[in-house]
């Protein structure tokens, strides 16, 4: 496979799971929500996005080693982002829809 087909179906994965995460976190609560959107970062988004955006960098660079500094400071941030996120709606206490 050459780049553009690689790059093309990466873009496409990530849309999809952004798209099928904001259906599913759509009309849930916010400790729901706060999950879905959690996992999601951490499965989809960040080893997708570092990996599109370092191999962009890399070619602008025409170095790879750019490419794998930036792939190795991107992913981490992003999944330490979606886990905080994923914590807050773990720990967070669900709102009582029907109060007594």
């Amino acid at each position: 496979m050459n780049f553009e087909v690689t790059f093309t179906f990466a873009l496409l994965v990530l849309i999809v799971g952004l798209m099928s995460a904001f259906f599913i976190s759509k009309n849930q609560d916010k400790k729901i929500m706060k999950i879905i959107w959690g996992v999601t970062l951490m499965i989809v988004v960040a080893p997708l996005f570092s990996w599109l955006v370092s191999q962009l960098y890399g070619i602008y660079e025409k170095s790879g080693w750019a490419a794998v500094a930036l792939s190795a400071i991107l992913f981490p941030v992003i999944f330490l982002f979606g886990l905080i996120v994923l914590l807050t709606g773990v720990f967070q206490k669900l709102k009582d829809k029907v109060r007594s």
